[in-house]
């Protein structure tokens, strides 16, 4: 973490509870905090986050696991606050390594997230709490307290042990008029002032943000107005788990003689859910699958579809794009009912911007109240700090500006600066006996999500990746002599994601041979070392004549020429055929600047020896298959031997029994073995007067086999 001093934090004090947060501050997202007492961990939360612009080809970023990773027999529970993916979505990642981890949640919450669990294949214990509702997990005594937030069944949870009394809110907003009726319990939080509230956790996201966050109810009549104006479709984007929203977009397209058809994969599954337990109220023949919904007048359908942030996969992103079934255009209407997570705003507008270009009405949060946040602002957060009177504060979910006008919040209802802690991801913050204060600061980083890949890609790829998008790629190919290091072909060099043409490289390519040829001069051979000589000279000539910093990638290949050319072997192949060949099981090919065992050259026309027994002319066996339903065997061809090594005496013919003193290298070819004795494929039959090249030596004349074994032989 650039500008955070790690302190190591000493060893948990017995009476001491102590409290880390992996994730969510400084961030909106991958939420995750764990609670130590006893030596026994609680877990608050497991969320994602979501990847920005430059984090390219990350599908998701997890809470650094890692102080807990050999501790996970330890932990006594998951609670999950609410089914947003930013608390529920790391979830799978953490039951991979343990997946017997009592998971603890509202009903809502927990179906969402076994329905994220059953994608990864894992079977979770799974534990419903209502708001109320107290029980023991190990040493910690927990309470669940109802809280408002744009998602059905959010709690908050009452933390207690000897060392204090914490309160967590999770994400939460005061509406005093929800679509749902279920409040903010304020009644609970006054009771809790009353006994006494050592450390309060409470949401940050809108402390920024003056006054009181507007009721869910304000948002129907706008919906209803928008769509019931509207000449064509409605597609409406939200999250896919903000069931409120799309209740009221039903509600209104209901009033209006419209049918609803759910685009996308998780707002078909969460909806469904909420349905199925009562969550979200649906007319009968209301909705519609979107399939049948074209066989409708444009006039009587509603789109609901994810794609509310941007997200290049999503469905509205698709629409704007023209790369999906549904294509926006004139007199279409485009609700984008959310609200921006910073960090989204560009990919927002260029999706606005693409919509607005097909000719499509946009109606976002900037030119219309279609979505009010899910979340305190200061006037509530003041509320809370006057109910509550906490001994201790520390803001979390946010950004640091957040955090830093959440904290000034506190201290203006009275709380001391020096108990209100301002932290970052790994702040270790004991408790005990009241009293808070930081002991410790971890090392934690990002958790990347690449596919399969769980934590492979690092900072370094992302870079790459970067420098990829952003500089373009360099790639070189040369082939030196192993024994003068002279360059003997090459070198070729390759530009990709680069505005100029290869031809442009034509000045440098005397520069990396002379560069070469001196480093040969002075003894080097190293084909590593080479290739940094040679990304050395490119990379300062495109930076200086290019103005770009691309990534360089040399390939130096080291080749025994003299020998060949001794033994009467022709040119071998083009640097760039070289690299494109597919590796030998032979050995013959190496990866990226290391030396080649063996030349890469392919034997020139030569008589054949009379000792060689004569070519079989017999054709090619068909591919037909046979009575008994087996396809003929196919014979390999000489094509598929190893580059450079000599032809066996004749197609279908063993190798003959070596010759004695052969000192061939062990090679095994993938169509024959080669004698167990010596290594040697005794290509010496075919030429009975020159020793075969790999032996060294030229002149040492070799004796035909006495009795070479043929098919007719075996």
């Amino acid at each position: 973490m650039a500008g955070t001093t790690i302190v190591t934090p000493p060893a948990l004090e017995a009476g001491t509870l102590r409290i880390t947060p992996l994730g969510g501050l400084g961030e909106v997202g991958r939420n995750m905090t764990v609670f130590e007492y006893e030596g026994k961990l609680l877990i608050v939360d497991c969320g994602v986050l979501f990847p920005e612009e430059h984090q390219p080809g990350v599908d998701l970023i997890l809470a650094d696991m890692e102080p807990i990773r050999d501790r996970l027999r330890d932990v006594e529970g998951v609670v999950l606050t609410h089914g947003h993916e930013d608390h529920i979505g790391g979830v799978p990642y953490l039951l991979r390594n343990r997946n017997d981890i009592p998971l603890m949640g509202s009903a809502l919450t927990l179906a969402l997230t076994e329905a994220k669990l059953k994608e990864h294949r894992i079977k979770a214990d799974t534990r419903v709490v209502r708001e109320g509702q107290r029980l023991s997990v190990g040493p910690f005594d927990l309470e669940f307290v109802a809280v408002n937030h744009s998602i059905p069944d959010a709690l908050a949870v009452v933390i207690r042990t000897p060392a204090g009394t914490v309160l967590g809110t999770g994400d939460f907003k005061m509406d005093q008029l929800p679509l749902d009726g279920r409040i903010t319990d304020l009644r609970a939080f006054a009771r809790l002032g009353e006994e006494g509230v050592d450390l309060f956790m409470v949401d940050s996201t809108n402390a920024d943000v003056p006054g009181f966050t507007p009721t869910e109810r304000a948002i129907g009549p706008v919906l209803e107005d928008v769509i019931g104006r509207s000449p064509r479709r409605v597609i409406v984007a939200s999250f896919s788990s903000h069931v409120h929203r799309v209740q009221q977009v039903i509600d209104a397209a209901h009033k209006h003689g419209r049918r609803v058809a759910l685009l996308g994969r998780s707002m078909v599954r969460n909806m469904t859910i909420a349905e199925d337990l009562g969550y979200l109220h649906v007319p009968d023949g209301v909705l519609i699958d979107y399939k049948k919904a074209k066989d409708l007048p444009d006039d009587k359908i509603v789109y609901m579809s994810t794609g509310s942030q941007g997200e290049p996969m999503a469905v509205l992103s698709r629409m704007a794009n023209l790369d999906h079934a549904i294509e926006p255009g004139p007199g279409d209407t485009i609700i984008l009912a959310s609200s921006l997570i910073p960090g989204n705003e560009n990919a927002v507008y260029r999706v606005i911007d693409g919509l607005t270009k097909l000719g499509a009405t946009v109606v976002h949060k900037g030119n219309a109240k279609v979505h009010v946040s899910g979340h305190a602002a200061a006037g509530e957060l003041l509320y809370c700090y006057n109910i509550l009177k906490p001994r201790n504060v520390m803001p979390i979910h946010g950004e640091y500006r957040h955090l830093v006008a959440n904290a000034r919040l506190a201290q203006d209802t009275g709380i001391p600066a020096d108990r209100t802690i301002i932290g970052e991801n790994g702040t270790v913050v004991d408790l005990k006996d009241g009293d808070a204060k930081v002991v410790g600061q971890l090392d934690l980083g990002f958790v990347y999500v690449d596919g399969s890949s769980v934590g492979g890609v690092t900072e370094n790829e992302l870079k790459d990746r970067r420098i990829l998008a952003e500089e373009g790629f360099v790639s070189i190919i040369v082939v030196v002599d192993a024994k003068t290091g002279k360059v003997i072909s090459g070198p070729e060099i390759h530009a990709r994601g680069m505005a100029e043409d290869d031809a442009v490289f034509d000045d440098i390519k005397p520069k990396i041979a002379a560069a070469l040829a001196e480093a040969a001069g002075n003894g080097v051979r190293d084909t590593h070392a080479l290739s940094q000589i040679v990304r050395r000279t490119i990379g300062r000539w495109v930076n200086r004549g290019l103005r770009r910093r691309p990534i360089i990638a040399p390939r130096v290949i080291s080749a025994c020429a003299p020998r060949m050319a001794a033994a009467g072997w022709g040119p071998g192949p083009s640097p760039s055929r070289l690299s494109a060949e597919k590796p030998r099981r032979s050995g013959l090919m190496s990866d990226a600047g290391r030396t080649v065992g063996a030349c890469h050259v392919r034997p020139t026309a030569r008589p054949r020896p009379s000792a060689c027994p004569p070519r079989r002319s017999a054709p090619r066996p068909s591919r037909r298959r046979r009575a008994h339903g087996r396809p003929n065997r196919r014979r390999r061809s000489s094509s598929m031997r190893p580059t450079g090594l000599p032809s066996p005496c004749a197609r279908g013919t063993d190798w003959p029994t070596p010759s004695a003193g052969c000192s061939a290298p062990s090679v095994r070819r993938p169509w024959r073995r080669i004698s167990a004795a010596t290594g040697c494929p005794s290509s010496s039959c075919c030429w009975p007067s020159r020793a075969p090249w790999w032996s060294g030596s030229s002149s040492a004349p070799r004796s035909p086999p006495t009795s070479p074994r043929t098919r007719s032989a075996r």
